[in-house]
């Protein structure tokens, strides 16, 4: 066979065996999951967004998606993400210390399981070997190990008050994603019927207030077809009552008005018996004022008068 100086081949040599399937490093796994966007794949920086599946985004990453989701290859694994209102900002403590990133060197250690982030109450970093949480009300970010050991209905770095239902675990596994997208559900069902019954208490309350007001006007809260009914039988109201009276009465011109009272017989100051004489010879019809000389228009004397 070609193996001069009396070499035997072995097995392995001669035979292709049937080779084992790549194993993933566990290491750049987390990695990925934990410091990539899950969209973009680009690093993590702030702000950054988790939906309601416990996946991390940037979100620049998200308004571009949003915007035209043909440019991504995986668009139908993010159908979940209508908008904004699906998406929560992480409110994330910083790990004092985190050194960012330093340059390379050869003999150097480089320890890829740092984290920028912890956890406030525990300590631990966020980088995958624990599990973590947030909440989907206040957006803050827990170790699943302090909402265990600490239970509260109360948020332990921002004081607000939360339900279990909206504790979502962050790139949990694939029976953790079943729950997140059952309490998901729950939770649109949930804000739908609020937004209906809101909807509806507010279509009762207008509908209710279409009486008319002191003034005869309809109110300012009916619409505008329902104002227009009101006005016209207001007036066809008024004309029946206007044309009763001018069939019962029919001079209505002569009736007086409020508040006034009848008009004075007497027209002249001279006649009138309540007045002075000495009040009546101030005004040109007093029989002194007929009497009195008259100026000349040539020597004019204002002394006259």
């Amino acid at each position: 066979m070609g193996c001069d100086g009396g070499t035997i081949p072995t097995r392995d040599e001669l035979v292709k065996t049937k080779k084992k399937p790549e194993q993933k490093d566990k290491a750049s796994e987390l990695a990925v999951k934990w410091k990539h966007c899950s969209i973009s794949l680009e690093p993590l920086h702030k702000p950054i967004l988790a939906c309601e599946l416990g996946r991390l985004y940037n979100k620049e990453s998200v308004l571009e998606f949003l915007i035209d989701k043909s440019k991504f290859d995986f668009a139908d694994q993010f159908n979940h993400l209508r908008g904004l209102r699906d998406l929560k900002e992480l409110n994330l403590s910083e790990n004092p210390a985190y050194k960012g990133n330093i340059a390379e060197k050869g003999d150097a250690y480089i320890d890829t399981q740092t984290s920028e982030y912890i956890c406030p109450v525990v300590g631990t970093e966020l980088s995958g070997k624990y599990r973590f949480c947030y909440i989907w009300t206040c957006g803050c970010v827990l170790s699943e190990r302090a909402l265990k050991e600490i239970k509260s209905e109360v948020c332990h770095k921002c004081g607000h008050t939360y339900e279990e239902e909206n504790v979502i675990v962050l790139n949990g596994t694939d029976d953790d994603v079943d729950l997140m997208r059952i309490k998901m559900e729950a939770r649109r069902l949930k804000a739908k019927q609020e937004k209906k019954a809101k909807k509806a208490g507010k279509h009762k309350a207008t509908s209710g207030s279409t009486d008319l007001s002191t003034d005869g006007e309809p109110s300012s809260k009916m619409t505008k077809t329902e104002k227009d009914k009101e006005v016209a039988v207001a007036s066809s109201s008024k004309l029946d009552v206007k044309s009763k009276l001018i069939n019962g009465k029919p001079d209505l011109k002569s009736k007086p008005s409020k508040g006034k009272t009848e008009e004075k017989t007497v027209k002249s100051i001279q006649n009138d018996p309540y007045a002075s004489a000495t009040y009546k010879s101030l005004f040109t019809t007093s029989s002194k004022a007929k009497n009195q000389q008259q100026a000349h228009w040539v020597t004019f004397n204002p002394m006259y008068y």
